[in-house]
């Protein structure tokens, strides 16, 4: 769990903690494409022979890049980066679009594949459990079985599941697992706003996917989540989205909506119920982040592999203005190192 305040003693072993990148398994790639038609999926091949996937319930069209399938490529892409710690996780199209079972599968095949990247490159690499959450009940037993995984150190998922807002008391007991074991809930966007004015010029990803934080954090907000879970962390993408910017439009519809009259505190009181990641693509929007909510609760992310994100995330840091050594130090691997509990998981 993190530290309240910015003072913070650390003994991380690690100068460079990347809490955003993606990962696609070999074994995850091969099941995909071995059951996905079954259930609707169209596969392809890229003009670079990348296996492709789209259709059957998944969001958009799917390329699965050996930059994010082989595990040495990705250890070696951190030398360049300035990293010496990624934690891995699934992205689109994530597990939803499966059957409950088949989405099990899927979810076990990650999170083992995690765990051998980790017994591999102990000193480089950790897992994001990934979960059916489709079926609430299959995904909290995969939660037990995967959190004795070792290196596995958060609880990965989407901001809503199949339209299913993420603060939807249905997912509740998966929040109380990873509350009691102090296993982060660190959310990623799938399918965001719904598409349907969204399929042009990238609109999904430059304007979808910041505002699926702000839905995402909302949900756990007024919802009732974080209220319930008062010592669950979570870890929102893109630094926050736009949901560091709404928040105080949210506080006037609790001073005024009959319909919020249930809240006993304002919105921006949760402001640091949450960490944020660096991915603004701003270092000035970073420094007022900081001056805002708290310098110890922002973390590095990549986004790797993905255009939308950074391919040399040490250098954005460098970049934010007035920052001093130890602000960089806390960002570049302290905070990571506190929120995702590595002292304790440190041995693979």
């Amino acid at each position: 769990m993190a530290l309240d305040g910015p003072a913070m003693s650390s003994s991380c072993p690690w100068c460079g903690i990347d809490a955003h990148a993606h990962f696609f398994p070999a074994e995850w790639v091969s099941i995909v494409e071995k059951e996905g038609p079954k259930h609707g999926v169209v596969l392809g091949r890229s003009k670079h022979g990348a296996l492709t996937a789209e259709g059957g319930g998944m969001p958009f069209k799917h390329t699965f890049r050996n930059s994010m399938i082989d595990v040495d490529y990705i250890v070696d892409a951190m030398k360049k980066a300035r990293l010496d710690l990624r934690v891995l996780s699934l992205t689109n199209p994530m597990n939803y679009w499966a059957p409950a079972g088949l989405g099990l599968e899927l979810s076990q095949a990650y999170n083992d594949a995690c765990g051998r990247a980790t017994l591999r490159y102990p000193d480089n690499i950790r897992g994001a459990i990934t979960l059916p959450m489709q079926d609430p009940d299959l995904a909290l037993k995969e939660l037990e079985r995967a959190a004795r995984i070792p290196g596995m150190c958060c609880v990965y998922m989407a901001m809503h599941v199949n339209g299913v807002n993420i603060g939807d008391k249905r997912f509740w007991e998966i929040f109380a697992f990873a509350e009691a074991h102090k296993l982060p809930i660190c959310l990623h966007p799938v399918f965001p706003c719904g598409e349907e004015r969204m399929t042009k010029q990238h609109m999904s990803n430059l304007i979808g996917n910041p505002h699926e934080s702000a839905i995402g954090a909302f949900s756990l907000i007024f919802d009732g989540a974080l209220d319930t879970f008062p010592n669950l962390q979570v870890l929102l993408p893109h630094a926050g989205g736009s949901f560091p910017w709404l928040v105080w439009r949210w506080d006037n519809g609790v001073k005024r909506r009959p319909e919020l009259t249930y809240m006993k505190k304002l919105a921006s009181d949760y402001l640091r119920r949450f960490h944020y990641d660096t991915i603004s693509h701003s270092p000035q929007l970073l420094r007022y982040m900081m001056e805002m909510i708290g310098t110890d609760r922002v973390v590095i992310g990549t986004d790797y592999d993905m255009d939308a994100g950074y391919d040399l995330p040490v250098d954005v840091v460098e970049e934010i203005p007035g920052l001093t050594e130890a602000e960089k130090k806390m960002i570049l691997a302290e905070n990571a190192y506190q929120l995702l509990n590595l002292k304790q998981r440190v041995t693979a």
